[in-house]
């Protein structure tokens, strides 16, 4: 089982309580068509209110009428991804990362997946192509040093593996393993 990454699950989490696609992002004109933020914003509503049925009802009757949009696809894989489906959320940001490279989020919110299965690698490449569509994008910086640090773990258990004898290494996987260590009184 790969270890628990909190921060990588937060940013997932977060990305449900704010404007979707935030920071003018979002194609809103164009091949996604025009959005419709009042139904993306009451489909938000409703699933912090813990309504999900009615918000999965009323966001596929959106995408039915509205496949390409951008910003109800991405709450689509949010929502599949917050239900435990993974992999279907995975397939929705791939392709809005194919089709819409200039978007941060979907790269962000495929790397935790990645990230969740323990596929690091994969998790890096990922937040590097966030990093490169927005260079700026906090939430990808936070999420790439949580992967550094994955990485920087696994790399120092090899490395113990291959030499036993080594005293500095053992020190630096403590203190690797205090930061991923979820801390209970953290903020959210």
């Amino acid at each position: 089982m790969p270890p628990a990454f909190p921060r990588l699950l937060l940013v997932l989490a977060l990305v449900f309580s704010g404007p979707l696609m935030a920071q003018g992002t979002a194609p809103t004109t164009g091949p996604a068509g025009p959005s419709n933020p009042k139904e993306r914003v009451e489909i938000e509503r409703l699933l912090r209110a813990g309504q999900t049925v009615e918000a999965t009802q009323r966001l596929d009757r959106a995408l039915n009428a509205d496949p390409r949009n951008a910003e109800l696809r991405f709450l689509k894989a949010v929502m599949l991804a917050e239900a435990g489906r993974g992999n279907e959320a995975a397939e929705i940001y791939t392709r809005l990362t194919q089709e819409y490279p200039e978007l941060p989020e979907p790269y962000n919110n495929l790397a935790v997946i990645h990230a969740a299965r323990g596929d690091f690698d994969q998790a890096r490449a990922m937040l590097e192509g966030a990093l490169r569509a927005q260079p700026g994008y906090a939430a990808a910086h936070q999420n790439l040093g949580d992967v550094y640090v994955q990485l920087a773990q696994r790399a120092y258990t090899q490395a113990l593996q291959a030499d036993p004898s080594n005293r500095d290494i053992a020190p630096k996987l403590v203190q690797l393993r205090e930061l991923v260590t979820p801390v209970a009184d953290a903020p959210h």
